[in-house]
């Protein structure tokens, strides 16, 4: 049997505001640890934000986990894609921009993988510009080193914060943590 904890840690962000989003959330996050080669280890608490790069009425319940897994990054990709897909999540090659959804998981981190392929780039180019994926991440994961920015999470978070603008949508003030229990 293979030692687990050697396994390579990666760092996924979740996010909905469609739907029952904290619950979906959730039920996302235990298919994940349904998957035999895939180890969940820590779920930071949920945030509500508002939408960014996008024009919505509904504000997003966002998340980040951490989670070992033997699969090989396309392979971890394919399975949140197929999770996003048994969710209700809908990508169509029609729409532009970003849309409402049932369920998002991003894969962001994967150790110190640097990685860019036609289907994926790690670290997630947008990981140090993004406050509602960095809040949650720093939660559980504060020192965790980006490859390439050789900075770690709490690092990024606290140099992003300063540059938001009052009146953008990711201003601090639009992003609050929540419980998970609430809805």
């Amino acid at each position: 049997m293979t030692d687990s904890s050697q396994w390579p840690l990666a760092c996924i962000a979740l996010g909905s505001n469609l739907g029952q989003s904290r619950r979906l959330l959730l039920a996302a996050w235990q298919a994940l640890g349904e998957h035999p080669d895939i180890i969940l280890q820590q779920l930071s608490p949920p945030y509500r934000t508002k939408p960014v790069e996008m024009n919505s009425g509904h504000w997003f319940i966002n998340a980040a986990g951490l989670l070992r897994s033997s699969l090989t990054s396309e392979a971890l990709l394919d399975v949140l894609l197929e999770i996003e897909q048994r969710f209700g999540r809908i990508r169509s090659p029609e729409q532009q921009g970003y849309q409402d959804r049932t369920l998002d998981l991003d894969l962001l981190l994967i150790d110190k993988l640097v990685l860019h392929t036609e289907r994926l780039i790690l670290p997630h180019p947008k990981l140090d510009k993004r406050l509602f994926v960095l809040a949650p991440l720093a939660d559980i994961a504060p020192e965790l080193q980006h490859p390439l920015l050789g900075k770690s999470i709490v690092e990024l978070l606290t140099k992003l914060e300063p540059q938001l603008d009052p009146g953008c949508l990711e201003h601090p003030g639009c992003l609050e943590q929540v419980l998970w229990e609430e809805e």
